[in-house]
């Protein structure tokens, strides 16, 4: 019986306590989109994840926690993220204000400065954004 291929990593954040946090509303179903920048995907050389894509969710120890399916995948100027996309983020957003602050420290770490080659990035309305929703079609893990 042939081996199946490696499901190509999920990774939200950096590892560390906002991963973990993630991770664990995935789980629970609190979070069913979340964001990235454009220009990530453009410093890796990677092209955007196709609707139906399958992936597995990684946790701060390099784990495969689930399987999630994309089943969005938008590209959009970050002045036009709405409502239901920050909320669908599940990190307790009450507005897209509150959304983007939050996303902005993110973004604007020198974590993220430094993975983008770019000590001064910066986002405003214009910067190009993926926004993307998934679904957990099946959980991993030890049985041990």
């Amino acid at each position: 019986m042939e081996k199946p291929e490696p499901l190509p990593p999920y990774l939200l954040a950096f590892p560390g306590p906002t991963r973990d946090r993630l991770v664990a509303a995935v789980l629970s179903g609190e979070k069913v989109s979340t964001t990235g920048l454009l220009a990530e995907f453009e410093a890796e050389r990677e092209e955007l994840p196709p609707v139906g894509e399958r992936s597995a969710l990684i946790d701060s120890a390099g784990r495969e926690i689930a399987v999630i399916e994309l089943t969005e995948v938008r590209v959009l100027p970050l002045g036009d993220v709405d409502l239901r996309h920050a909320l669908d983020e599940g990190e307790g957003h009450t507005s897209v204000a509150e959304w983007r602050a939050a996303h902005e420290r993110f973004w604007h770490s020198d974590e993220m400065r430094e993975a983008l080659d770019d000590p001064e990035f910066t986002v405003d309305d214009t910067t190009l954004v993926v926004a993307e929703r998934f679904r957990v079609v099946q959980l991993l893990g030890d049985e041990g």
